[in-house]
């Protein structure tokens, strides 16, 4: 226990020495010092508040640009996709008057008469080829 009291005792000392040695060369008086405390903490809370600011309003800048950027892009892309349908269109009512026509043979017909009429391969054959 001699040991625990007497570093207590001696943080204690040095404590006390420590305050009294940091009043006595302090280069300002206590209320000097925690005046120029108060105007740091402000300068940094106006700096925080101005860095907020202004980063709000380089948001609010990229918001108002980017809105009429996809408004365009939108309308670039409804235009495009009108002109696929119409051009879509265009081909089913060709196709369609092909067939009606009687110029084209429908692809399940082909596909059939194709097979049916395919000459019938060895796989051995097949796979030496």
């Amino acid at each position: 226990m001699g040991k625990g009291f007497s570093f207590v005792a001696g943080a204690v000392v040095g404590a006390a020495a420590g305050t009294i040695i940091g009043i006595l060369v302090a280069p300002r008086s206590g209320s000097e010092t925690r005046a120029m405390a108060a105007d740091m903490a402000n300068d940094a809370w106006d700096n925080a508040r101005d860095m907020y600011e202004q980063g709000m309003d380089q948001a609010r800048a990229a918001a108002t640009d980017f809105g009429p950027m996809v408004d365009a892009k939108t309308d670039e892309l409804r235009a495009k996709v009108d002109l696929a349908r119409e051009r879509m269109d265009q081909l089913r009512e060709q196709l369609n008057d092909a067939i009606a026509g009687g110029n084209v043979t429908p692809a399940a017909d082909v596909v059939v008469e194709s097979v049916a009429d395919a000459p019938v391969v060895d796989p051995e054959v097949a796979e030496e080829a």
